[in-house]
């Protein structure tokens, strides 16, 4: 027996997403609040393919046509999280970034305490795919550590560990240099769970006093300044990603945070809350 043709268009939540209104999931979330219509009509499950073709509305605006697909590096300091809304009403990432900035989407995770380059984008297919695992991009990160490490220890961290029933994949990992009490490590990881490194360290005996994510992939960190934003270069996306429809544009950066802790405006962007 054949199967059907699938129905021409793409899932609704996945043009939401390419749109910047939301991650998919939270566009399936909204979906089924019925705060979209498709056509007039309210619709209540995202199991529904749309086409260019078709009037789609959020909350009663019209949702625009896709943006081209973004990427820029933030430096992520100490004491923000990275979710959208935090339950306990602690500052986020989205809070500090320029007023100018478009909507965006974090790529991974930093955890409150964890400093260091965050990826932002504007587009759900590409959060997606630079999450996956099997993409295999090496994340580094410079970690200080309470304690001497020994040989030992770190050949252990290389072969990998379980904590808490929990199995974390053999990291990269050197000793920098020992500086008193305190040691300077340089990690790298291929998944990234959730507080892996600070897990993996303490069942060797090592706390971690200070973790700085310095690049994921080809992107660095480099000497962008805490709480600044740059925008990646079209072509490098090309390059490094294949997206053909990325755009050409000059690259902006907000070099210095602004007075009060808020990075400095993004010259040349228009904005698109």
């Amino acid at each position: 027996m054949e199967t059907p043709p699938s129905p021409p268009g793409d899932r609704i939540a996945k043009v939401l997403a390419r749109a910047g209104i939301a991650s998919r999931r939270d566009a399936e979330r909204m979906i089924e609040e019925g705060r979209v219509s498709v056509n007039g009509k309210h619709i209540s499950s995202p199991a529904l393919n749309v086409k260019p073709s078709d009037l789609i509305t959020v909350d009663g605006k019209p949702v625009a046509a896709a943006e081209p697909a973004r990427l820029w590096l933030y430096h992520k300091p100490v004491g923000l999280v990275t979710s959208a809304r935090d339950e306990k009403g602690r500052p986020t990432v989205f809070d500090a970034l320029p007023d100018d900035m478009p909507r965006v989407m974090s790529v991974g995770r930093l955890d409150i305490n964890s400093e260091g380059l965050l990826l932002l984008t504007n587009d759900g297919a590409i959060k997606r795919r630079l999450e996956l695992p099997s993409t295999g991009w090496l994340r580094k990160y410079r970690v200080r550590v309470n304690g001497t490490p020994k040989d030992s220890d770190l050949d252990m961290l290389r072969k990998g560990v379980t904590v808490e029933g929990e199995r974390f994949q053999g990291m990269e990992i050197t000793l920098d240099r020992q500086q008193g009490a305190n040691a300077w490590l340089t990690v790298g990881l291929r998944e990234g769970k959730n507080r892996e490194i600070r897990r993996a360290l303490e069942t060797v005996g090592l706390k971690v006093g200070r973790l700085i994510r310095v690049s994921y992939g080809p992107f660095r960190l480099n000497d962008l300044a805490a709480g600044a934003v740059e925008e990646i270069k079209g072509r490098i996306l090309r390059d490094q990603l294949g997206l053909d429809s990325a755009p050409r544009l000059k690259p902006t950066r907000a070099r210095k945070p602004a007075p009060g802790g808020r990075p400095a405006p993004i010259a040349g962007n228009k904005s698109r809350k």
